[in-house]
């Protein structure tokens, strides 16, 4: 299910750059994030973590993140 993404130096908006920071913050202790779990913890959607998590994968940050399974919600692999 890996998908080969092009970095961008393209500013992450808010919403963005809140959940790279959860990522950033939790990637040590754990690989696997599911979208809904860190949109309860964000106070976002499922739907709405998903959409940005593309806009992170696509830029040039300080973590790489791949599209990981669907299973009741989209797993991202992370890793710093």
């Amino acid at each position: 299910m890996s998908a080969t993404v092009q970095a961008t130096d393209a500013p992450l908006s808010d919403k963005q750059r809140r959940i790279l920071e959860y990522l950033e913050a939790n990637a040590d202790s754990q690989t696997y994030f599911k979208s809904r779990l860190i949109g309860d913890e964000l106070d976002m959607s499922a739907k709405e973590v998903g959409a940005n998590m593309t806009a992170i994968a696509n830029s040039a940050t300080t973590v790489d993140v791949e599209k990981w399974g669907y299973s009741s919600s989209t797993t991202w692999m992370v890793e710093t």
